[in-house]
């Protein structure tokens, strides 16, 4: 993919003084001395459509309450049309949301009971467990294979055992997938539809990662698939522009399921803030030469991540990541046991074995493999959404603190 010419490598741009003046989590959890690659932060400016925007608004006091959800609506419909020749979303079948995983509680309140099981892919993104959990459901899990993908045959044993317990069953699909940057193919969520209709499993997909696709692969939206008509997709434009802190995200139906949405509560709409409203339309609006020029950044670092691996950790397992800008590296050859027990959900910043190691003998925070569940451990997550010379420091520690 080649970048507009127009805008320069955002992962490029700042160094690491000015990164180190950020007050968010990334960069103010751990000490000066580390090199923080754990939590999923980017260290690039903020586009400058956006930023404009949003200078825009605070100059003329525009910091009341959102006017809902249609313009937002609108620019995912027309980005979703451009960058994925996907043409069904309309601004009719969506909900105004506060973030994606408050969007998927939410979906999940409409279409199963307290009790109820919820289905899993592990190792996944850490919070789906105490989301699931706190909203008083169960978690299921269907561990992905050898691969990092879904391992069709144990999705289907999941559906059937949940099923047996659950009046009604949901599962959540993780698109791209959160540690192991697995896209899905067209094929593959074609037969997950398939098995979801069979069990009468409702799909609700966490597609916060979509626009971040790098070159080799092709995203599909999950509501796009044959038979995917009664699931759900949450999405935002939060991962792929930066834009955590400013809180706002839609939940989208497919056709079967606009009944299920429009019982959805009012007061749900009110959590997201004007300004977060406001970046996510203009970034899917006019963020994508910007959004151009860091997947061609990204895609780059991930090529950098594999040979410094090779020079500095040849022992270790990795596989370039599809999408997303996170790295799932399997430590296991290293020794570094996780502590008995220690293969479970967690919070993200909890730390054990080798990124425990990492973080005392290199001075690197990374994301621990064990809380991402089962078949997590021994793992570590790093984010390579970086600088170059950041991201060539980080693992050059990490090799000398091993042969240290």
């Amino acid at each position: 993919m080649t970048p507009s010419p127009r805008v320069a490598n955002p992962l490029e741009q700042l160094t690491i003084e000015q990164l180190r003046q950020r007050t968010s989590m990334k960069w103010t959890l751990y000490p000066p001395d580390v090199l923080p690659l754990w939590v999923a932060e980017m260290d690039v400016p903020l586009a400058e459509p956006i930023a404009e925007a949003l200078h825009q608004a605070v100059a003329r006091g525009d910091t009341g309450y959102p006017p809902g959800r249609r313009a937002y609506a609108e620019a995912l419909a027309g980005f979703a049309a451009r960058r994925w020749g996907w043409d069904g979303l309309t601004a009719q079948r969506t909900a105004l949301v506060p973030d994606v995983m408050l969007g998927i509680v939410e979906v999940l309140r409409l279409v199963t009971a307290p009790g109820d099981a919820v289905v899993i892919n592990s190792p996944v993104y850490p919070p789906f467990y105490a989301f699931i959990t706190n909203a008083g459901r169960r978690v299921v899990e269907a561990p992905l294979d050898g691969t990092g993908r879904v391992d069709l045959a144990v999705l289907g044993e999941a559906f059937a055992s949940a099923a047996k317990t659950s009046d009604r069953v949901a599962y959540l699909l993780c698109n791209p997938h959160n540690p192991t940057g697995v896209v899905h193919s067209a094929d593959e969520l074609g037969q997950i539809a398939a098995l979801a209709h069979t069990h009468k499993v409702r799909v609700v997909a966490d597609e916060i990662h979509a626009p971040l696709v790098l070159p080799g692969a092709d995203f599909t939206p999950y509501l796009s698939v044959p038979g995917a008509e009664d699931a759900f997709a949450v999405v935002s434009a939060s991962k792929a522009w930066n834009l955590a802190g400013l809180k706002a995200a839609l939940a989208v139906a497919g056709p079967a399921a606009q009944a299920d949405l429009d019982r959805m509560p009012e007061e749900v709409s009110h959590g997201p803030s004007h300004l977060g409203v406001l970046a996510h339309t203009v970034a899917f609006n006019e963020g994508e030469p910007w959004l151009d020029a860091l997947l061609a950044g990204l895609a780059a670092n991930r090529d950098l991540l594999g040979q410094l691996l090779t020079e500095h950790l040849p022992q270790v397992g990795y596989s370039p990541p599809q999408g997303t800008y996170l790295a799932w590296i399997d430590c296991r050859p290293l020794g570094f046991d996780d502590p008995d027990g220690a293969d479970g959900p967690g919070i993200v910043s909890e730390l054990a074995g080798p990124a425990r190691v990492f973080l005392d003998r290199a001075r690197v925070a990374l994301s621990s493999g064990h809380v991402f569940g089962s078949g997590g451990a021994g793992h570590i997550r790093l984010n390579f959404a970086t600088s170059p010379a950041i991201l060539t420091e980080a693992v050059t520690r990490m090799g000398r603190s091993l042969r240290g």
